[in-house]
């Protein structure tokens, strides 16, 4: 019952109540209800019959319906109290727009950012080819207009690096290898792509990561081309097909083909000196040589598997300069995921760290990754790791040596728990650890 069904406090119903003993009797002028009679004449069987729902009259003996009277209005709003309100949700507008910007003035700042990532970027999911393909000719038809070759100066030095990169999505991004634009970015110089027709575009540095080896570029000219379908190197067996393409020795839209000659294999490519790659590499016996670089690594559903990023030379070192010997390596196309949605979100990657340093010399015994140092307020050093502690195992896979460590932890992500193995003075304990995270 709402408030206005009730009378006034102290107030009394203002009509009697009925007679019992009239109960059943008629009022003057009221006629009992009876229902209306048949029409007159046979009835069709086919016609149905029809209802009429009989009235409602007032009880035998109730009171006259009482009409409600409608509730007083209520006060008007004071005609000063609009501009006031107008004036208020005006300042809020303002204020909310100016805090809006703010927090997106580095997006904007930074040319080829997306918030979303690649969430919101338009890419290519679905193999173009069926899973059975066995043609390298089908491949290289569908792949060759999504690679693209990449020019990079620097020094004033005409030509400069050189490399190779696929197109990512339909807004203008392309992947390819740190390397071959840090110069140019550090310099200032200017970068170009070129695709397969020879048209020349500019492009920008949207963000980079030393530690990935992996860089994405911004080439609004360049929204006509295909972007490459992305597959996953978790799927690959060794042994199976794949082709490289790229631009080896500025030789553009290059195609080679090869198999997977082993997964998981952990290298590093540069000068330990100088911004150092960690890989957990794809390795390959398809050509590929310098120019390559940055290139996709494809399967023959002609799906991105990885980014070719360094060769084994025969003097035992990884990047270099030399040609060809079938030990090809490339970065899994799950990693370079991880580190293009994050470039696209902030314009930086991030790595996760634990705090320690190991060794990462040739002299290691394959026993494990032995730790020279643990730093203040890290995990290593929240979680209990000690110097001289032998790292043997990350989340139950084997480490054999400090690369192997650096390669396993950078597989993970920042702000994620990790159980690490760890032998100290001949006993086994396990440390859990959380992962820190740092931009490189």
């Amino acid at each position: 019952m709402s408030h206005d069904d009730v009378p006034p406090s102290g107030a009394e119903p203002t009509q009697p109540l009925p007679d019992p003993q009239s109960a059943g009797q008629l009022s003057a002028g009221q006629q009992p209800y009876s229902p209306s009679p048949p029409p007159a004449g046979p009835v069709p069987s086919w016609v149905p019959p029809t209802y009429q729902a009989p009235p409602y009259p007032q009880p035998f003996g109730a009171p006259p319906q009482q009409h409600r009277q409608p509730p007083p209005p209520r006060g008007r709003v004071p005609a000063w109290l609009w501009p006031v309100v107008c004036v208020l949700a005006l300042v809020i507008g303002v204020l909310g727009g100016l805090v809006g910007g703010a927090a997106y003035e580095g997006l904007r700042d930074q040319p080829g950012t997306v918030a979303g990532g690649l969430a919101d970027v338009d890419t290519v999911s679905e193999p173009p080819l069926e899973a059975d393909n066995g043609s390298i000719a089908a491949v290289a038809q569908k792949m060759l207009p999504s690679t693209v070759q990449i020019i990079a100066e620097y020094d004033g030095q005409a030509g400069g690096a050189t490399g190779s990169g696929f197109v990512l999505d339909r807004q203008g991004h392309v992947i390819t290898n740190n390397h071959v634009v840090a110069d140019a970015a550090s310099d200032d110089g200017p970068i170009e792509i070129v695709d397969q027709d020879g048209n020349h575009y500019d492009a920008k540095i949207v963000g980079r990561s030393p530690v990935y080896d992996l860089a994405v570029l911004y080439v609004p000219q360049a929204r006509r081309l295909s972007p490459a379908a992305l597959g996953s190197s978790r799927r690959l067996v060794v042994g199976e097909g794949v082709v490289a393409i790229g631009s080896p020795l500025g030789l553009s839209s290059t195609v080679t083909a090869g198999i997977i000659s082993a997964l998981h294999r952990p290298v590093t490519t540069g000068d330990s000196g100088n911004d150092s790659s960690y890989i957990n590499a794809v390795q390959t016996d398809a050509a590929i040589n310098p120019g390559n670089s940055g290139g996709p690594l494809v399967n023959l559903r002609a799906q991105v598997v990885g980014v070719n990023s360094a060769i084994a030379t025969t003097g035992g070192s990884v990047g270099g300069e030399s040609g060809n010997i079938g030990v090809g390596f490339a970065i899994p196309i799950e990693q370079v995921k991880i580190t293009a949605d994050q470039i696209l979100r902030t314009g930086e990657a991030r790595y996760p760290v634990i705090g320690a340093k190991v060794r990462t010399g040739g002299d290691s015994d394959g026993k494990g990754a032995e730790v020279d140092s643990v730093q203040p307020d890290t995990p290593a050093e929240s979680g209990g790791l000690e110097k001289g502690d032998v790292i043997t195992e990350v989340d139950g896979a084997r480490v054999t040596d400090g690369i192997a460590l650096i390669v396993a932890i950078r597989t993970h992500q920042p702000g994620e728990k990790v159980e690490f193995t760890v032998l100290r003075d001949g006993k086994e304990r396990q440390i859990s650890l959380t992962l820190d995270g740092e931009v490189g």
